[in-house]
């Protein structure tokens, strides 16, 4: 069963095709920031998006599989492989 992906949704992807910070996401999307974060969740949820955390001995942001959702500021976003897939397959 396939996803149907929201504006919110498509415009979100849209923000992360690089790792972004939760504010940045917030200026390239036009909704609020509960809705915003409650998509990003979702996408979260859907494997279509990954936080990221800081890795100071790798100097590079990593993969984090775990995350507070409480503090969506605390980590950057990227799209996965299958958000990519999703975005770029919206009519």
């Amino acid at each position: 069963m396939t996803y149907e992906l929201s504006d919110i949704d498509y415009d979100i992807l849209n923000a992360v095709y690089f790792v972004e910070p939760f504010d940045k996401i917030l200026e390239e999307v036009e909704a609020p920031p509960k809705v915003v974060a409650d998509c990003l969740k979702h996408l979260i949820d859907k494997k279509y998006i990954s936080a990221m955390k800081w890795d100071e001995e790798k100097q590079e942001y990593i993969r984090s599989f775990i995350y507070d959702s409480d503090d969506m500021k605390a980590y950057r976003y990227m799209a996965t492989k299958d958000g990519l897939t999703a975005h770029n397959s919206k009519a």
